[in-house]
């Protein structure tokens, strides 16, 4: 999916035609700024997706193990992030994942693309939980709180082992995901999901290895089957117990 030809900015450097001639063709893509363990993950998902991508690096030997391994990128010189976006298509582009390991540096950055495209969804991580309004006020959409999500998941794994996420919101709050097993003693067998609703959100069933999404609450719950939850850690730790009782 990604092309083989890379650009690189640097100061007043004029791109080549031929540089031109491929980021004109570039559209709906998304630019990743930042290519550390973090970036690396979201570069992987996407070519999993099979969505076009442009990495924008301000590290010179990253920006060359992009080239050798033929996935196209950019290079930032000196702190111009401008240029770097205007190199990778920015006005063309549908999405920016900003994921630098240096929180000033995501700032810089969320606010020059901003400028560039007021329209642009913008996602990034904080490292420092107290730059989330700051972030919000340089221009991000959605703000991932990278310490503040790993702490929640790992202490909340010392209350419930089902615990596979965690879902940060302005309007609902936190709330956690959980995964639970009916076993065969369970007294939710045979409970509508409307009989649970004051315990956790139902997100879907797996029965027979396929998953339900269209339930109603009169959705009779079997042993064996898997629930996928959203809810309060208390709660949710009330309704492993159940899941699990034998």
């Amino acid at each position: 999916m990604q092309s083989t030809v890379n650009s690189v900015v640097n100061g007043d450097m004029a791109k080549s035609e031929a540089d031109k001639r491929l980021v004109a063709r570039l559209k709906n893509h998304v630019i990743i700024y930042g290519y550390t363990h973090m970036g690396r993950y979201v570069a992987d998902k996407l070519e999993e997706l099979g969505l076009d991508y442009v990495v924008i690096s301000r590290n010179p030997a990253v920006y060359q193990q992009l080239v050798n391994k033929d996935i196209f990128a950019v290079i930032e010189h000196e702190t111009q992030p401008i240029e770097a976006l205007t190199a990778a298509g920015v006005e063309k582009a549908s999405m920016i994942i900003v994921s630098h390991t240096d929180d000033s540096d995501n700032m810089l950055f969320i606010l020059s693309a901003r400028k560039l495209r007021p329209d642009i969804r913008i996602v990034t991580v904080v490292h420092d939980s107290n730059l989330m309004t700051m972030a919000k006020n340089a221009g991000a959409d959605v703000i991932i709180p990278a310490s503040v999500t790993v702490g929640h998941l790992l202490a909340l794994s010392a209350v419930t082992k089902d615990i596979v996420g965690v879902v940060f919101s302005e309007k609902i709050g936190t709330k956690e995901i959980a995964e639970f097993s009916i076993f065969k003693s369970s007294p939710l067998i045979g409970k509508g999901l409307g009989e649970i609703a004051d315990l956790a959100i139902v997100i879907g069933v797996i029965r027979n290895e396929q998953v339900l999404r269209t339930l109603d609450p009169s959705f009779k719950l079997e042993e064996g089957d898997t629930l996928l939850v959203l809810g309060d850690p208390s709660k949710l730790q009330v309704l492993e117990k159940e899941a699990e009782a034998t």
